[in-house]
């Protein structure tokens, strides 16, 4: 949080509000206990590694869908079909109980969410397929590798051996 406020020091290109710090506190702090809830009773370094890429990934989807929406603005009605990939993987993380194979399965399904998103707002909002269009397919196909590599780090967490004390 250092960084937007030294940077803002300097040029009038960064302008953060209290209320800009504060939400960004909030989701730090917020991905740093759901990291701890979820990789701190971990045996092995898979699982823990797997958290961290499910958190980061949360935490990166979230920041960017406030900063700049992911579909048009912050304030486009698309963005928040985003709330939609993080319900698949919350839901899938209940049903699992935290047990890796049960996490790999939420983490592939938040990844089949992710991508789908585009096409369903396309569906939905968009009435032609732009340039614009084709780099927010691009994004979500990166947010949903980075899904997959969670699930495929649970995946072998599970093979490595009981991940849960």
């Amino acid at each position: 949080m250092l960084v937007p406020f030294v940077v803002a020091q300097f040029t009038t290109g960064i302008v953060w509000t209290l209320a800009n710090f504060i939400i960004a506190g909030i989701l730090l702090l917020g991905a740093g206990l759901l990291y701890l809830l979820v990789a701190s009773t971990a045996r092995n370094g898979a699982y823990r590694l797997a958290a961290g890429v499910a958190v980061a990934a949360t935490f990166l989807l979230v920041w960017g869908n406030l900063a700049v929406g992911f579909i048009g603005s912050e304030d486009n009605p698309a963005n928040l079909l985003y709330i939609g990939v993080l319900a698949v993987g919350f839901v899938g993380a209940v049903v699992a109980q935290l047990q890796p194979m049960g996490m790999a399965k939420a983490m592939f399904a938040a990844a089949l969410t992710q991508f789908a998103v585009p096409f369903v707002a396309l569906s939905i909002w968009w009435p032609e397929l732009t340039l614009g269009v084709l780099w927010v397919i691009v994004l979500n196909t990166v947010f949903a590798g980075i899904w997959v590599v969670s699930g495929w780090l649970f995946r072998r967490a599970g093979a490595i051996g009981t991940s849960l004390n």
